[in-house]
């Protein structure tokens, strides 16, 4: 080939692949963030400013407040940070979600790709015969050896912005697992502050239940007594004995449920039962948030990882639009070659053996059944399914945080009433008592007085631990405050 020849089959090959580079149009819809719900606050009326008053703490909430990544250091548990640590560095599932986040990046980065130009180069080395017999000679066909070098370019034109859809969806879907990661994060803290939680006070109502077992079996004792000396009914007996055994029946389901926290945190923190211990923490060892942060609805929406990936799934699906409307629409691939073929590996950039060519290939759907069409009209369908699935989402998202607002208030309140029950049944057992040490009370008074208050101070416990468990619920509801941590979720980057 001349050098002019040469020049020529570059140029062509360049204005073809500069053809390509021009910008086309992308089909299908512009995804857009969807608004965030036009209201000023939660719940009917308004949200609650502060709650009522109970154990001498009322909890406070801040409209715009700052969720913190760590809020679980609000409650002052050197345990319950020690246990969360342990969590957050060895839970397999969040590793796992870290690993499908890598996964979707790096999926990413490979679609990239396709706005490149393709090039590959061919080193081949062969010995063949040659067959005389289809040219009509009947002579043996010579032996020879044949080397080639050849290289290709080509370069698809996205002319109607299939490709870039395409990586569009993959660019949602790394957002998708972002959000997905985040969940995981935030389910994982949550599980482990609440099952502390829980912890603390399966245990404090145990030891509580105990006490109130020991005093229902003296109660019986003394019963049984004054029954044989006919000085009390045996009814009282048997009305007493139902009382011990019920308590007696609360036992078991009591350290069963503090055993299945105990494995419960194990797992959780990514350890079998059998090999680690979960620190023990008491309900005396927590201390309640009193000011707690309320993000605006609007930050709601670009916070909570559930509405995150909601909103994910709905940019796949309006991506996978744009792709099911491109493929009707034909597609032009650009193409190059250039190499040289010799018998003679030291004479193959001999000019009689080098070759090029330049192309352009368009093909075009004609007929296929109507399988294009369906096939986009099912990607509509499931792009308005995505899109009422998140309304959804925000729907129940903003149902939960107003129902936790809601929850924290009365459960104040009904902290407050134990309280008083508790303090009731203290003030009823200390007259008895000095009724008692007056000889104006019999010992089975006594023994009914400190029952009463032990079981009260059962249901006390109880209140306070629902409380914390709610305040729990409020950061998880918030979102958990993921974005506020100073590296991603608080982890090293892997």
């Amino acid at each position: 080939m001349s050098i002019s020849a040469k020049s020529s089959a570059w140029r062509s090959a360049a204005a073809i692949l500069l053809l390509g580079g021009l910008p086309g149009c992308a089909v299908g819809p512009d995804f857009g963030r969807p608004e965030a719900p036009p209201v000023s606050h939660y719940s009917a009326g308004t949200d609650p400013v502060a709650t009522a008053a109970a154990a001498g703490t009322a909890q406070h909430f801040t409209p715009g407040g700052n969720v913190a990544a760590d809020w679980w250091r609000l409650f002052k548990s050197p345990q319950l940070d020690a246990v969360m640590a342990d969590a957050l560095a060895h839970n397999p599932s969040l590793e796992a979600a870290q690993a499908s986040l890598h996964q979707a990046q790096n999926d990413l980065r490979a679609g990239y790709g396709i706005f490149y130009p393709g090039l590959a180069a061919q080193l081949g080395a062969e010995r063949q015969r040659f067959a005389t017999a289809q040219f009509g000679e009947n002579l043996p066909g010579p032996v020879f050896n044949l080397f080639s070098l050849s290289g290709t370019i080509s370069y698809a034109l996205d002319l109607f912005g299939g490709e870039r859809r395409t990586v569009e969806g993959l660019a949602a879907q790394v957002d998708l697992r972002s959000a997905t990661e985040q969940a995981t994060y935030l389910t994982l803290s949550s599980n482990v502050a609440a099952t502390v939680i829980a912890q603390a006070a399966y245990r404090a109502e145990l030891e509580a239940t105990e006490r109130l077992i020991g005093f229902q079996r003296q109660q019986v004792q003394l019963a049984e007594i004054q029954a044989e000396a006919g000085t009390s009914p045996y009814s009282n007996v048997l009305s007493l004995r139902s009382q011990l055994a019920s308590s007696e029946a609360a036992l078991p389901p009591l350290r069963q449920k503090l055993t299945q926290s105990n494995d419960l945190l194990a797992t959780l923190a990514g350890h079998l039962p059998a090999e680690w211990t979960p620190p023990a923490v008491r309900l005396a060892d927590l201390s309640l948030p009193n000011d707690l942060p309320l993000s605006l609805p609007a930050e709601l929406v670009r916070q909570r990882p559930d509405i995150l990936v909601a909103e994910a799934t709905a940019h796949t699906a309006s991506a996978n639009v744009g792709v099911a409307t491109a493929a009707l629409f034909p597609s032009l691939t650009l193409s190059g070659s250039y190499g040289a073929d010799s018998t003679s590996a030291s004479r193959i950039f001999a000019a009689n053996g080098t070759f090029w060519s330049v192309g352009a290939n368009l093909t075009a759907p004609v007929f296929d059944g109507g399988t294009l069409w369906y096939r986009r009209k099912a990607a509509i369908d499931g792009y308005r399914q995505a899109m009422a699935s998140y309304r959804q989402v925000v729907l129940s998202a903003f149902a939960q945080v107003a129902d936790t607002l809601r929850a924290l208030d009365n459960d104040a309140a009904a902290l407050h009433a134990a309280d008083q029950a508790l303090a009731t049944a203290e003030q009823a057992l200390g007259l008895v008592q000095a009724n008692y040490a007056a000889g104006t009370a019999t010992y089975l008074d006594l023994l009914n007085a400190d029952a009463q208050f032990h079981r009260a101070q059962i249901t006390d416990l109880q209140a306070i631990a629902v409380r914390y468990q709610d305040t729990v619920g409020l950061f998880a509801a918030l979102g958990g405050g993921w974005w506020n941590a100073a590296s991603p979720l608080g982890l090293g980057a892997k």
